[in-house]
């Protein structure tokens, strides 16, 4: 098991949400699998990240779905020409951000997530983008399996291929990209592997961490340091620009999925199996707790007016 959860077997999931959609009137043939189905409940649809533009929550999610919310309770959707599962999203400010996803798909937007334009579309290849990032409005990266990257020097508008590390560590499921500050860009990887690049995405170097298991997300906290999360409940923390990874003692074995810092410096990961960890140091240590109900988390996002948890039911309504 490597990326199965964050990029296929949500998809499992979100099949659950099928008796919600709503279609409003006869929908022309040619456009049914072209655009986003309209849900009676969008805050019920199958989550796989979420990111801020400016102050509003933007989140994406299967069959397309990309949810938006200003105030991190209630949530509409916007208008979205693909069905592709969109897996990671990501904005420079609050009006331009960008998508990505399945069958190699990447969507941007200029108005906020309102709406959005398909600028790659590979259907019927096996391409699954898993992470975006932008340096700023030119200069973007995306990656996937099997080591897929994916580089733009025009805002999106054409893309070329690049593999970012030769030999094994080169071919790995490719999962979040991580950037921390002066241009450092890390790349969160399948069988303990983190990429590493200090010139903002143009050299990458292969760190190999003594965790065998795959890392999903990453954060760069406020001090400097970096985590690295995944399979097992496997965390990991770097003091040092991401040179070197030491472990840190997570007291769960579900795996983690998201991680978030508040305005006091505390840190928070979640992840299957109702799993929660919080930090009150920088991610030195964490205590670990359990939700009553299981609930599997796959995003966290933070804003100004909320800190919002998703699922592959949606939006958690209780924390």
């Amino acid at each position: 098991m490597n990326m199965q959860f964050k990029a296929f077997a949500l998809s499992l999931a979100a099949l659950l949400a099928v008796p919600l959609l709503a279609v409003p009137g006869p929908v022309p043939v040619g456009s049914f699998f072209s655009t986003a189905p309209q849900l009676v409940n969008p805050e019920k649809a199958a989550i796989y990240a979420a990111a801020l533009a400016g102050t509003r929550i933007v989140a994406v999610g299967d069959y397309g779905l990309i949810n938006l919310s200003d105030d991190g309770k209630t949530f509409r959707q916007a208008k979205v020409p693909t069905r592709a599962p969109l897996t990671s999203v990501f904005f420079i400010d609050a009006r331009q951000g960008w998508a990505v996803g399945h069958d190699g798909m990447v969507l941007g937007s200029v108005d906020g997530g309102e709406s959005w334009q398909v600028l790659r579309d590979m259907r019927g290849k096996d391409q699954v983008l898993m992470s975006v990032w932008f340096e700023n409005a030119e200069h973007g990266l995306a990656i996937g399996q099997f080591g897929l990257a994916l580089e733009t020097r025009d805002g999106g508008k054409s893309w070329s291929e690049r593999r970012l590390v030769a030999g094994e560590a080169g071919e790995r499921h490719l999962l979040q990209l991580v950037a921390g500050d002066n241009g450092l860009l890390l790349v969160a990887a399948e069988a303990g592997t983190i990429l590493r690049s200090e010139d903002a995405g143009g050299h990458w170097t292969a760190i190999q961490t003594d965790n065998k298991g795959s890392f999903w997300t990453g954060a760069a906290l406020a001090d400097g340091s970096l985590l690295m999360a995944g399979m097992r409940g496997h965390v990991y923390r770097s003091t040092d620009r991401g040179l070197h990874w030491g472990e840190v003692a997570s007291g769960t074995q579900q795996s983690l999925t998201g991680i978030t810092q508040r305005a006091d410096g505390s840190v928070r990961i979640v992840g299957l199996g109702g799993a929660s960890l919080f930090s009150k140091d920088g991610g030195q240590h964490f205590a670990a707790s359990i939700r009553p109900d299981r609930a599997g988390m796959t995003a966290i996002s933070r804003s100004t007016a909320a800190e919002v948890v998703f699922t592959a039911s949606g939006l958690l309504l209780k924390e």
